[in-house]
């Protein structure tokens, strides 16, 4: 079976988030970048274990300028046979996943994280799907493959939700679907040697722009309030925190 990853990279969780001074885009410097979770530890790592335990083939797939080959190395590590970089800066979802479907038709499954930690959007991997005219299931957090068929079960409101889908067809791997691997010194040197390729970005139109950025209002200091004095205490809960 081919499979096929598609990571992104994404600022590290402890991030200090500021923005350029014209509010229209991260101020990158000092940023630490990683592998995003969702695709590192439950995407790629599900599609190791059924590659190890009925063979085929893992591939990484990113879109991207150059400068995220060092995040697609650590993929490489983890144990992916090679990987395809899009050299581009990109342009909003579809444009993404316009770039992702142009590399993924001959894929058995197409695994992504069920979302970004940056924009938590959840929309490429049905985007992918929908251009590929294939199924997607997303918010996954099982799965099991017999054959051609799979077996995926989600979280829903108020209990889970069992599915059946025969490949080829697109996943969005949220937590419970694997646990995360560390790679060792064999898997980082190894990488080394592991095709990357870059291709050329298809013909696609940016349909989106990002106007401006802001930031959540900063939180307001602690108030300790006199146990003694729970008439105070109502009250702030009633005008200000308006939770009662």
């Amino acid at each position: 079976m081919k499979m096929l990853v598609c990571v992104s990279k994404t600022p590290e969780t402890t991030t200090k988030i500021q923005l350029t001074p014209d509010k229209a885009a991260l101020d990158k410097s000092g940023v630490n970048y990683i592998l995003n979770p969702y695709d590192e530890w439950y995407a790629l790592v599900r599609a190791l274990e059924l590659k190890e335990a009925g063979g085929g083939s893992v591939t990484l797939l990113n879109v991207g300028p150059a400068e995220n080959d060092a995040v697609i190395r650590k993929g490489l590590a983890i144990g992916a046979d090679d990987a395809i970089r899009v050299d581009s800066e990109g342009g909003g979802s579809l444009f993404i996943a316009k770039q992702i479907a142009a590399q993924a038709a001959d894929y058995d499954l197409i695994f992504f994280g069920k979302e970004t930690i940056d924009y938590n959007g959840s929309e490429v991997g049905a985007m992918v799907a929908e251009l590929l005219g294939i199924a997607y299931v997303g918010e996954a957090s099982h799965l099991e493959m017999n054959g051609t068929v799979a077996t995926v079960t989600r979280d829903i409101e108020g209990g889970v939700e069992i599915l059946e889908v025969s490949t080829p067809f697109a996943l969005g791997a949220a937590k419970g679907m694997a646990e995360q691997r560390i790679p060792n010194m064999r898997g980082i040197m190894m990488a080394k040697r592991k095709p990357l390729t870059v291709v050329a970005p298809v013909a696609a139109e940016a349909t989106t722009n990002i106007s401006s950025y802001e930031l959540p209002p900063a939180k307001s200091a602690v108030q300790l309030i006199d146990p003694e004095n729970m008439d105070e205490l109502v009250r702030l809960l009633h005008e200000e925190a308006k939770v009662i």
